[in-house]
């Protein structure tokens, strides 16, 4: 049995790279990290109000010695990672890009908790000790080199600690929708409701995942929660990452709040009324706008993920 751990939450960066002979980079852990021996992608966490895509540039530099450059967001995966020598149960969302390499050199960085950076070919890198995310997102059935807890620990949906200058932080990770009917006629829009960051403004359905949850999954359960609508993903459009550095919403205090929020199309097959069940929460409206009147809603009145999210599907 996995004992009773810490439970934390992180957002982390991780590029795939590939040479001219289509072997992939990977780096191994050393020993002193939790796994040592076990190879996986060159990336890592997402520092407080850091795009994602600095992050996998920086982070592979660091570990590899090799300048790259983000080419496309391949994936975002979830995952939990008890690490008992830590005494915590560790969930990460994990964004998986596609890089081209600059230059650089490959260096060993004894010391660290990576060591050494290596090309493989993918038969050569199924025979490896694996990260499990590392295996998922190259389509390899590696055995898991992770130790998992059975169930998901409790912890809260928001989660606000004192930064170094003493303001709280709070860094979020969340999925929203691309939500059309069967015909791309209608577009699905919440506003968001008094007392939270943005309010009044149209946003997308969605929100924050849970402990142990994969986005999709927490992308449907909070349409049907704000809308009452049963979705479909299509696919993942992009990953949008914003910073308010002194946020006020319903805890009546400054937050430097830090949101990464996936992206995806969804499909309602079955549109009916709009319903909100999550009453009392941060949605206060949910209706169904004609496609071709998104392009006529004013910029201010939306929030910047949801800007940022329709102009990448194309719809202003």
């Amino acid at each position: 049995m996995t004992p009773a751990l810490e439970p934390l939450r992180r957002i982390a960066a991780y590029a795939v790279a590939t040479d001219d002979e289509g072997r992939v980079l990977l780096v191994r852990a050393s020993s002193k990290s939790g796994t040592p021996g076990v190879w996986s992608l060159p990336g890592g966490a997402v520092d407080h109000g850091e795009d994602p895509n600095h992050t996998v540039v920086r982070e592979t530099a660091a570990e590899t010695g090799l300048s790259v450059a983000v080419t496309g967001l391949r994936d975002v995966l979830a995952d939990m990672r008890s690490l008992p020598h830590r005494g915590v149960t560790i969930h990460t969302d994990r964004l998986i890009y596609s890089v081209s390499i600059r230059g650089g050199t490959i260096v060993d960085r004894v010391g660290h908790p990576t060591d050494l950076a290596r090309w493989h070919t993918l038969e050569e890198a199924e025979g490896l000790k694996l990260r499990q995310f590392t295996a998922d997102a190259l389509g390899l059935g590696s055995a898991s080199a992770d130790l998992r807890p059975e169930t998901a620990p409790t912890f809260p949906s928001f989660y606000a600690h004192p930064g170094p200058d003493g303001l709280h932080r709070a860094q979020r990770f969340a999925a929203y929708a691309i939500a059309t009917d069967p015909h791309d006629t209608s577009l699905l829009l919440t506003r968001i409701a008094p007392g939270y960051p943005g309010e009044g403004r149209w946003h997308l359905p969605g929100g924050g995942t849970d402990y142990g949850e994969q986005p999709g999954t927490a992308l449907i359960r909070e349409l049907v929660e704000e809308t009452g609508q049963a979705g479909r993903l299509v696919e993942l459009l992009g990953v949008a990452s914003h910073r308010d550095a002194a946020s006020l919403g319903p805890e009546g205090y400054p937050i430097d709040w830090h949101g990464v929020r996936a992206f995806y199309r969804v499909i309602v097959d079955e549109p009916t009324e709009v319903e909100i069940r999550d009453v009392g929460g941060s949605t206060s409206e949910a209706r169904w706008v004609p496609v071709k009147q998104v392009a006529d809603l004013p910029e201010d009145e939306l929030t910047e993920v949801t800007a940022e999210a329709l102009r990448k599907a194309g719809l202003i």
